[in-house]
């Protein structure tokens, strides 16, 4: 399974996505293949005090040990 970071973009009165040469050469897709995505939208916490007007930071998601 690969995975990639893609913008979703308009296309026409619906949205999409394209994905990526390097992904449809690991996956060997081709036209008509009947694949599975799985979304999970990137979320973005907002600047404050000095930052304001900065651009978003991206929330980093720790991953824990066994023991957590």
């Amino acid at each position: 399974m690969a995975v990639a970071e893609i913008r979703v973009k308009k296309w026409g009165n619906s949205i999409g996505v394209i994905i990526p040469k390097d992904i449809v050469k690991i996956e060997n897709l081709h036209v008509g293949d009947t694949i599975k995505v799985e979304i999970a939208k990137e979320k973005r916490v907002n600047t404050f005090g000095i930052f304001k007007g900065g651009p978003p930071f991206e929330r980093e998601e720790e991953e824990h040990g066994e023991f957590w």
